[in-house]
């Protein structure tokens, strides 16, 4: 059966078209009797408007898009969780889009959203280099908002933390343990966030010296890849292994948690393990996870406001780059000090 159009509804009701118009854009122009009769008409009928014509008839859409890194990680799905709330208080949806740390599957999808003319993209891209498409959505007339990333550019907002400060947070805490055998667990380094809190531990040590820093590149940031990376840095003899371990994120922390527990190895007597995001795991973890914590409600909330902004002030709007502070939470996987260091 074909859906019900609107000149059926405004037949049904005895109406115009204008009226039914009316009921549904500016209900409050239309006598209460006659708005009743035309909703009943719409429940009748099984009426279902539009919008998406409707949307484009006026040149922009109320759908907004976000394109995360990985769907299945936790940090991401608080970062969505404050972007949905500020998008749905101001009449819009919120789509989420999954690039799982693909390049080509981030192209395509940007691809899509740009057919579909969404009012605008908040993404976490997968690179630090070019970004066409990006570029593309803006000449488009597409408000872009970078979130957990810098953007380096006048012509587009960001929402970020200082990664750099987060790593020399985490460097500062284990080297403070006492710990100079230490090993940086992470990757790919394409990602920006795990150069950036390399980049930031690299020069605490630089600093400080007297210690040696071990890199483990990962080719994701997930719980199999940080167990696959203890793995190997447990294969080494015992005066050669770290005695800490920083990840670049939670996930991975906690796959070297996992696979340093089970090989019988205590935590943080034999290994100190030191994570990123603060994700709500972290906390509950057999072994309570130290972790740099990341405002991630907020980086959503505020970037979804940004991009508001963007799209309702157009070519007046004075982009913004909002960088937030990470705070370091210590909790028993890297607090407990060791008398002597092989």
């Amino acid at each position: 059966m074909a859906a019900a159009n609107i000149k059926e509804v405004a037949r049904h009701a005895g109406v115009s078209l204008g009226t039914v118009s009316n009921v549904l854009n500016r209900p409050d122009t239309v006598a209460p009797a006659t708005r009743q009769r035309v909703l009943d008409a719409i429940t009748e009928l099984g009426y279902v408007r539009n919008d998406s014509a409707r949307q484009l008839r006026a040149g922009h859409s109320r759908t907004v898009a976000i394109v995360v890194l990985d769907v299945a990680n936790p940090f991401f799905t608080d970062v969505v969780r404050g972007a949905e709330q500020v998008v749905e208080d101001a009449g819009a949806m919120l789509v989420v889009c999954n690039s799982g740390e693909d390049s080509a599957r981030e192209r395509r999808h940007l691809e899509l959203l740009e057919e579909q003319r969404v009012r605008g993209v908040l993404i976490t891209p997968v690179g630090h280099g070019p970004q066409p498409n990006l570029d593309k959505l803006i000449d488009r007339g597409i408000p872009v908002v970078l979130v957990d990333r810098g953007s380096g550019r006048a012509s587009r907002c960001s929402v970020a933390v200082d990664d750099v400060l987060g790593g020399r947070l985490a460097m500062d805490h284990l080297l403070d343990q006492g710990h100079r055998r230490i090993a940086y667990l992470g990757g790919p380094f394409s990602i920006a966030q795990v150069a950036e809190r390399h980049a930031g531990a690299a020069a605490a040590l630089e600093e400080r010296g007297g210690a040696e820093l071990r890199v483990a590149t990962t080719t994701s940031l997930t719980v199999a890849a940080g167990r696959r990376a203890a793995e190997d840095l447990l294969a080494l003899p015992a005066r050669q292994r770290p005695t800490a371990v920083f990840c670049a994120n939670d996930l991975i922390a906690l796959g070297v948690l996992q696979e340093v527990t089970e090989r019988g190895l205590r935590v943080p007597a034999d290994v100190a393990i030191v994570g990123y995001d603060d994700i709500e795991f972290a906390g509950a973890a057999a072994v309570p996870l130290s972790s740099v914590r990341q405002p991630r409600e907020q980086l959503g909330r505020t970037a979804a406001q940004l991009l508001l902004e963007e799209a309702r002030s157009g070519e007046t709007h004075r982009h913004r780059h909002v960088v937030f502070q990470p705070e370091l939470v210590v909790r028993r996987s890297s607090e407990q000090p060791r008398r002597t260091r092989r």
